[in-house]
């Protein structure tokens, strides 16, 4: 039956209300523009504020980020079906691992059309472990039901084919990165200086390549003393990978980095470095260097999914090997002793290759249109 915009509720479900509120703004501003009633199904933490003055309603989900402990997850899946028979959405959206497993089958159970947005891999796919398997028989059961699976970049996708974890190869689709407002994140000039500072941001966690961050710059700050070092993002987060608060003082007082902490805006902190670096071990389209190469900053990453759809090695930065301390160091040497002149054009040919590949307009255009596809509704 077709749906009137103004009766539309759309739910969009995650492990955290953070990242719904950072990576999909520009969608729940064209949801709610039009009229949708949109449900933020997550974790309560400090978005829940600023995503109910949007104009969206905020519902609070248990979800377990830590193990695969059943009866946790069971709770999960209980609170979404719960949420799905109250509320009937015309269509849900689930994003990272557990709000997509549970969420299919919830959404299933309460006869609701579901998109499942995978969003990165994460520790599935990095680690060999028995709960590893036990995520992938889930999403291999899970993935029976959504109408259509998205994947960020193509390596995702390959592999949940390798692993034979889609019942239903035609749908999915690929939906390259979740975009950048290019107008939020414009374009600023490098800093003209003599320190170099680098900054990595993300929640920090081991499967980041913060231990081989930290390691570089303790190699190159012994020859380099005008390099600096920052970490930017929430420490002891919910994760298995966390990086405790104990362990950034200790680089703090061993000078190796600064932490600056979590920032709702990350701008002045991209504005004032000179390179923004993630050495992570797997991605989805890391939104950390589409916002850096969008506002003119050489990036330094790791040769991995995700991290080489934004990089471009020797464009707009460079690669280096996973899991290296010694490649990576090689890598940030040679962006710190690059010419001024040479980082600057790396600098526009970043800006370019956000502006034609991850315009942030594209993504809402492909919410729009799956919309449409499914509803029949058009905005």
């Amino acid at each position: 039956m077709k749906k009137e915009k103004s009766n539309l509720r759309i739910a969009l479900v995650c492990n955290t209300a953070w990242a719904i509120y950072t990576y999909r703004r520009g969608v729940l501003r064209m949801l709610t523009a039009h009229g949708a009633r949109v449900t933020i199904i997550a974790p309560r933490d400090r978005t829940f504020e600023p995503l109910t003055e949007m104009g969206c309603r905020c519902v609070e989900l248990p979800v377990a980020s830590k193990g695969t402990d059943p009866r946790e997850d069971l709770k999960t899946l209980a609170a979404l079906y719960r949420e799905y028979q109250t509320t009937r959405p015309h269509i849900v959206f689930h994003y990272t691992i557990k709000a997509n497993i549970y969420g299919s089958i919830a959404a299933m159970l309460a006869r609701v059309p579901s998109i499942a947005v995978t969003t990165g891999l994460g520790y599935t796919f990095i680690q060999k472990s028995r709960a590893a398997q036990i995520v992938k028989r889930l999403y291999r059961f899970a993935f029976r039901f959504p109408r259509e699976i998205w994947f960020l970049n193509q390596d995702d996708h390959v592999a949940f084919v390798h692993e034979n974890l889609l019942a239903h190869p035609n749908r999915a689709r690929g939906l390259h990165g979740e975009g950048v407002d290019l107008d939020e994140f414009a374009f600023t000039p490098l800093p003209a200086r003599e320190n170099f500072v680098f900054i990595l941001i993300g929640r920090l966690l081991w499967d980041k390549g913060v231990a081989e961050y930290v390691e570089a710059a303790r190699r190159l700050k012994a020859r380099f003393p005008h390099a600096r070092f920052q970490l930017l993002g929430p420490v002891g987060v919910d994760n298995p990978s966390a990086i405790s608060r104990t362990d950034v003082a200790q680089w703090e007082a061993d000078n190796i980095v600064e932490y600056l902490g979590e920032a709702n805006d990350v701008r002045p902190m991209v504005a004032a470095a000179d390179c923004v670096v993630l050495p992570s071990y797997r991605e989805g389209v890391p939104r950390t260097l589409m916002e850096a190469s969008a506002m003119g900053r050489p990036i330094v990453a790791t040769d991995v999914p995700g991290c080489r759809e934004v990089v471009e090695h020797g464009v707009n930065g460079l690669l280096c090997e996973v899991k290296s301390a010694d490649s990576l160091t090689a890598a940030l040497e040679r962006i710190m002793t690059l010419s001024p002149e040479t980082r600057a054009q790396m600098a526009q040919r970043g800006r370019e290759k956000v502006a034609h590949e991850f315009d942030e307009k594209n993504v809402v255009e492909r919410y729009k249109s799956t919309i449409h596809a499914i509803l029949g509704i058009s905005f």
